[in-house]
């Protein structure tokens, strides 16, 4: 393990919560702005490490909150079992956590973190957007299930960009009421943006990944993230 890949602890609340971080630079021990990444459904995967490692690559101290604590699956029943087992206020507190941790680490250069998310994980960056405030000045949800009636997003000071499906079981109805909810509340426009694509179009471990949706949705997320997150 070099020093770019570090499996870490910190703060959850009363307890610890554990995360998997890189360092930009060729040596794997440069400094930049802070990003969380939010893992889907299936766990902390080998995919979210690396788009943890990519993420570095372009320069974002990237940490990768471990939500299950250790499990992950492949198995659409299993994912959707720890999905639901996962208190819902044990995840914020952790998620809140990383935003701590980041922000107080001397690699971190920037005054805020982005939040970047995907599937389940895409929802997560939402409601962890409007608790953190102005922490949090940009937030990424790729494809993540929208909440449109229970997040209060009057707290929301981040800049948003979407990534969405056509072909998926969220309804492109459900973003848009999203959309105008967060509007409505916290006055930010997002940028939501739809690929003809499947639900998971990034994930190249899947059969639903599809590389030109992929490369497209990726460049747009990494230029919007470098361009809010100081």
């Amino acid at each position: 393990m070099g020093v770019s890949e570090q499996n870490v602890e910190f703060p959850s609340g009363e307890g610890t919560a554990h995360g998997y971080l890189e360092l930009p630079g060729p040596d794997g021990a440069g400094t930049g702005p802070g990003l969380v990444v939010i893992q889907e459904w299936w766990g902390l995967t080998s995919h979210i490490a690396d788009l943890t490692r990519r993420f570095a690559a372009e320069g974002f101290v990237a940490l990768a909150p471990d939500l299950y604590g250790g499990a992950t699956t492949h198995d659409g029943a299993e994912a959707m079992r720890l999905m639901q087992e996962l208190p819902v206020d044990r995840a914020a507190r952790d998620l809140a956590g990383a935003v701590d941790h980041l922000l107080g680490r001397p690699e971190v250069t920037s005054s805020t973190v982005g939040v970047v998310g995907f599937c389940m994980g895409g929802a997560f960056v939402l409601t962890l957007a409007a608790q953190q405030g102005e922490r949090v000045s940009a937030a990424v949800p790729f494809y993540g299930l929208p909440d449109v009636g229970a997040t209060d997003y009057s707290g929301l000071r981040a800049a948003v960009q979407g990534h969405y499906a056509t072909r998926d079981r969220i309804s492109r109805e459900a973003v848009e009421a999203t959309a105008a909810k967060i509007r409505e509340q916290s006055g930010v426009q997002a940028d939501v943006r739809f690929y003809e694509a499947d639900h998971a179009f990034v994930n190249d471990e899947r059969p639903s990944y599809d590389e030109a949706s992929a490369k497209a949705a990726w460049s747009a997320a990494v230029a919007f993230l470098k361009e809010h997150v100081r």
